[in-house]
């Protein structure tokens, strides 16, 4: 059987693919493990001086995490989910603090768990395939792997309308809102990444020199009512402002927002509400793992999953089934910290 994750020194270059196509590379706590365990190996190697992250084949960078075996985890005593928050975490700051350059391809489907591998890197490239989101309350989770730190530092309340109604962006869009740092085309890449194995010095004049001009980024037009609309600090006043608006757009995000999870949606709007004013990404993916933990348990994550990847019936009940059930002290809990020994560390 093909290893999931291709781990190999190529040039200058340790190489990081992901191998699990017909999952669109989902995340699981092996291929986690094993990413975590070849950046410590090259970190002082000095026949590495840069890592590329990429997907091996097919239509996708990587798709997000084991949802499947989450939810399996969760409906039972949740250690396997644990288990692999834990180390995805581990491996998301990992990336977040490494001392060489990073490289990651974002071609194709970028969500979740992809998200989370890519936002790290110092240099992000996004192409015409690139199709980034932060989906998660419509199956009953919550923007993690990070979210809460990178959602809340996009320009205005964007962050918090990605969260809530998990919608798509484009490479473009990537580009333009500094998700990405450079835009090449896919047919590029291959030259791009030999060229940078071979020669880590000149990464960024390699991707100057393929970057081409991106289309427009459609969101750009949306800013200013993303702003206005968007700024309630409660999901209940994120409705409310949307439903006074009256107009198409604002009238096709309450649709959107009206089939995902409560639950999920106030977990999210305070999650990059606070992930603002957190003072290190280390601390961010602490919350999240006792966030994580317990919603992986929860009622709305395990029949999300249900509805929506394993009988995909696309119609999950919510409990409770409307905001106003989800009180704060409910929500106070999801967010309350660990007991010391189980508290997430790097």
């Amino acid at each position: 059987m093909d290893a999931e994750v291709i781990l190999q020194i190529e040039g200058k270059a340790g190489r990081i693919r992901l191998n699990r196509p017909k999952a669109i590379h989902a995340l699981n706590t092996g291929m986690c493990r094993a990413m975590l365990d070849a950046l410590t190996a090259w970190r002082n190697d000095p026949a590495v001086e840069i890592v590329l992250i990429d997907h091996a084949e097919g239509r996708g960078f990587c798709a997000g995490g084991d949802i499947r075996m989450i939810a399996t985890s969760g409906a039972g005593d949740g250690s396997q989910a644990r288990d692999f928050f834990r180390v995805e975490y581990q491996l998301n700051h990992a990336l977040f603090t490494y001392g060489k350059p990073i490289v990651a391809f974002m071609d194709g489907i970028t969500m979740g768990g992809g998200v989370g591998i890519s936002q790290p890197a110092r240099y992000r490239v996004a192409t015409e395939n690139t199709r980034f989101a932060m989906p998660e309350t419509g199956i009953g989770l919550f923007p993690d792997v990070g979210g809460g730190w990178y959602l809340s530092r996009l320009p205005g309340k964007i962050g918090e309308s990605l969260a809530l109604t998990g919608h798509r962006l484009d490479g473009a869009e990537c580009l333009a809102l500094g998700l990405a740092t450079h835009y090449l085309p896919a047919a590029a890449l291959d030259g791009a990444k030999a060229r940078i194995a071979a020669d880590p010095a000149s990464v960024e004049s390699v991707l100057a020199e393929l970057s081409i001009p991106a289309p427009d980024a459609k969101i750009r037009a949306f800013q200013d009512i993303i702003d206005r609309l968007f700024a309630a600090d409660t999901v209940e006043g994120v409705f409310a402002a949307l439903a006074a608006d009256g107009g198409e757009w604002a009238a096709a995000q309450l649709a959107t927002l009206r089939t995902k999870s409560p639950q999920s949606m106030k977990v999210s709007l305070r999650l990059v509400r606070e992930g603002r004013s957190r003072d290190s990404f280390a601390a961010e993916m602490a919350q999240e793992f006792a966030i994580g933990g317990r919603v992986a348990r929860s009622h709305d994550f395990i029949e999300g999953v249900r509805a929506l990847i394993v009988d995909k019936d696309n119609a999950p009940q919510w409990n409770p089934a409307t905001l106003e059930g989800v009180s704060d002290a409910m929500v106070d809990a999801i967010f309350a910290p660990l007991p010391a020994d189980q508290q997430w560390e790097p």
